[in-house]
Parts: C-alpha cells; sequence; structure tokens
C-alpha cells in the first residue's frame, strides 16, 4: 500500500529540521497525549476490574451463591433440605445458617453494630475466605454456646484477643413482665479472621450453629440455607433444581446477583461512564495530531508542489501524510500500552511508594473495603482500547492528508 518513495519521504517529514521545531513539539504532545490517554484507559479499566472482581470473590466467598428461605418463618428440617440440595448436580456445599443484627460491646466499653452469624462446623470449612484466612487462634475451639470467632477489624477495634470475651447485645430484646428487655451474652473469642474486606472483618462473627439459635430465638430452626455451585455465573438450573425437589415447601430462593444488584448496577454503570469519560482524552490527543497535520501541510506546501511536479501523485502525497499522523498514533498507542501493563503488574509497589513520598494513604480500607489495589487486564477490553486508539488516529489523518493532496502545485509554487 505504501511504496519505498512515500515511506522515505514520510520518515523525513517526521524528523525535525531547524526552524521546523514547532510543528515536531506539537507532534511530540500529540504523541503522549494518546499514550497517556490509552495508558490511562487501561489502568483505569484493569483497577475497576480488579475491584469488581474482589469485591465479587468476597461476598460469593462469605455469603454464598444461592439462599433458600422459609416464606414467612424460620427453616425447620433444615438437615433434610440441605441434603436435597447437595444432592443436585453443580452444588458443592449446602448448610444451614442462623443469622440476625446485633450490638457489639468490647471488655473496654464501647459499642459498634454488625452481623452475628450461627454456622456448622463443615459450613465453615466451606467458606475460605474465613477458614483459610485465620490469624489467631484456631476454629476447632469453636464450638459449645460460649465461644466465637471475630473479625480482624472488631478485635483491633475492641483491643480483643484470643482468649477474652466480647459481648453481643440484641436490639429485639425479650419479652418480659415489665417489658422488653434486650438480651446481652458473652462470648469467649477463640479464633480471629481477616478476609482482606474491611467490612467484613469489623462487623462480621461466627458462632456454632446452636448458641446462635439459643441466641436469636430460633430453636431447632435456620434463618436460611447457605447454596455453593460449581459456576456461579451459571446457577439459574440449580435454582430450578432446588425447587424441583422441595416442591412442597414455600422457599424464597435468591441467587448472588439478587443480592448484589445494587453493588452490580452501581460498578457496571461506574464501568461505563469512565470508559466514556476517559475516552475524550484519546479524542482530544486525536484533534492535536489533526492541528499538528495541519501545520505541517501548510509547512510543507512547496515540498508538496515540488513532488507533485515531479511526477508524484495525489493519492501519493495522500499516503505520505497518512503514514505521518498514524504513525504518531500508533507509537502513542503502543507506547500507552506498555506503560498500562506495566503500571497495572506494580500497581501495589506503585501504590505504596507514593504513598510513603506523600505520607497519606491512597486506598484507605474503610472506605474502599479493600486493603490492596487490585488490577486486572481484560483482554478483550485493553484490545477494544488498542482498536479505538487506532482507528481515531487513523481517523484523525484523513482530513490534513486529503488536503495536502488537493493543493494545486502552480499556486503553492507562484505565492513562492
Amino acid at each position: 500500500m505504501f511504496n519505498a518513495f512515500e515511506r522515505k519521504v514520510a520518515a523525513r517529514y517526521l524528523r525535525a529540521r531547524r526552524g521546523e521545531r514547532f510543528v515536531s513539539v506539537i507532534a511530540i504532545f500529540s504523541l503522549v497525549g494518546i499514550a497517556l490517554g490509552v495508558a490511562t484507559l487501561i489502568i483505569v479499566m484493569s483497577v475497576m476490574n480488579g475491584f469488581r472482581q474482589e469485591l465479587l470473590s468476597q461476598i460469593l466467598g462469605l455469603n454464598g451463591d444461592i439462599g433458600v428461605y422459609s416464606a414467612g418463618a424460620p427453616l425447620t428440617g433444615y438437615d433434610d433440605i440441605s441434603a436435597k440440595i447437595r444432592t443436585i448436580p453443580g452444588v458443592t456445599a449446602a448448610f444451614p445458617v442462623v443469622q440476625g443484627e446485633v450490638l457489639f460491646s468490647g471488655p473496654q466499653g464501647g459499642t459498634a453494630g454488625g452481623i452475628a452469624r450461627g454456622i456448622t462446623p463443615d459450613g465453615l470449612a466451606a467458606l475460605p475466605t474465613v477458614a483459610k484466612h485465620i490469624i489467631a487462634g484456631s476454629l476447632s475451639d469453636l464450638t459449645g454456646d460460649g465461644t466465637i470467632a471475630i473479625g480482624g477489624g472488631l478485635a483491633n477495634q475492641f483491643g480483643i484477643t484470643v482468649g477474652q470475651s466480647i459481648t453481643l447485645i440484641m436490639p429485639q430484646g425479650k419479652a418480659t413482665i415489665i417489658g422488653t428487655i434486650p438480651s446481652i451474652q458473652s462470648f469467649r473469642v477463640v479464633a480471629i479472621f481477616q478476609t482482606g474486606m474491611q467490612q467484613y472483618d469489623s462487623s462480621f462473627v461466627f458462632l456454632p450453629l446452636g448458641a446462635a439459635q439459643t441466641l436469636f430465638q430460633h430453636p431447632g430452626a435456620a434463618t436460611q440455607i447457605q447454596v455453593f455451585v460449581q459456576d456461579p455465573d451459571h446457577d439459574s438450573a440449580i435454582k430450578q433444581a432446588i425447587v424441583n425437589a422441595l416442591p412442597n415447601l414455600p422457599l424464597n430462593i435468591q441467587d448472588w446477583r439478587q443480592n448484589n444488584d445494587s453493588f452490580l448496577a452501581a460498578v457496571t454503570v461506574e464501568g461505563n461512564v469512565m470508559f466514556l469519560i476517559l475516552t475524550l482524552i484519546i479524542i482530544v490527543a486525536a484533534f492535536n495530531v489533526i492541528s499538528s497535520l495541519i501545520m505541517m501541510v501548510k509547512d510543507k506546501a512547496r515540498d508538496i508542489a515540488i513532488l507533485r511536479t515531479m511526477g508524484a501523485t495525489s493519492g501519493g502525497i495522500m499516503r505520505i501524510f497518512l503514514m505521518c499522523g498514524a504513525s504518531v498514533g500508533i507509537l502513542g498507542t503502543l507506547i500507552g500500552f506498555g506503560i498500562g501493563v506495566v503500571f497495572c503488574a506494580y500497581i501495589e509497589q506503585i501504590k505504596e511508594f507514593v504513598s510513603k513520598i506523600t505520607g497519606t494513604p491512597l486506598f484507605d480500607p474503610t472506605v474502599y473495603y479493600l486493603e490492596s489495589l487490585p488490577a486486572k487486564l481484560d483482554g478483550h477490553q485493553v484490545t477494544e482500547v488498542i482498536l479505538m486508539s487506532f482507528a481515531l488516529s487513523i481517523l484523525a489523518t484523513i482530513y490534513p492528508s486529503w488536503r495536502a493532496a488537493r493543493i494545486d502545485p502552480i499556486e503553492a509554487l507562484r505565492s513562492e
């Protein structure tokens, strides 16, 4: 498509000579703008992908993929129901849970709200988010009615270590002859976990199932059955299989999308908006390519006229300037791609370095729920960004190149 003569002329025009520095500076700014736009878009989209994946893995690792609830009352006969659900193909675990809201009170005073969850030993072992992140104590000691496992954030908040006690206060309380009084019970901490998600580490505790049934006044019943499946993205068939396996029970079955629909919608909308906003950086850089090429065409009008008189075709002139503009866009895109990939690979180290230099945390876990800055490169998204940048860069060169091809050599030389 481009012959050797056209490539040589385009390469000569891209090299700035004395008196042509200004045009070259604009071209450099265009290249830098495209590179920064592509790199920023790749980095931001990768961080958002990592943020979404990390949050979902934490949420699903603690809450299960499907929740089975009884319509209007706690579930009784939960052992038989769990056993039937476990026989469904694709189900990896199913266990009963008793869960409710409580107030925590530490030995030194102070209170905080959170969630207390009663669970069986097998069920707790099926939660890798908790079972594989024990930083003190042991889950094997979580037996009896007076033991509890708490998150690291909650332990730090109250200054609690393994062996000390934490008090749980039930806001709904117990009905007595003098009225309703809060239900208060102390538990001995036998394990402390650190999931890496601040919201869970500072507000979740785990109790033996029997202790939670007593605490929440649900004897012989569970509030839900948590179900884990092999493929959470294709769990519709399993939901229907649960309904078919338990036809006579009034059940309410919800998957992880329904339980986290507001979060998923917010992340999706935010990702789309950020993509559109950051695309404007590349579009602005493409306009810089247009301006630099137009100035180059005006500066090279005499050269174009001479080339035309020597036999160069208008198509050849157009291809020369297409190569000039496209080279800036393609090189800027490739540089931006390299910067984006390297930044994502070392994003945690870069975050720590900047935090150390500035002396301020850049990623507060109390605000963003995660203790590290995740980044996940999506090959499909990266390809879209690169192709979009290539397309914008090439489109930006069409008009200036067309103007160069339409220059009348006679008029151009006459003005000289």
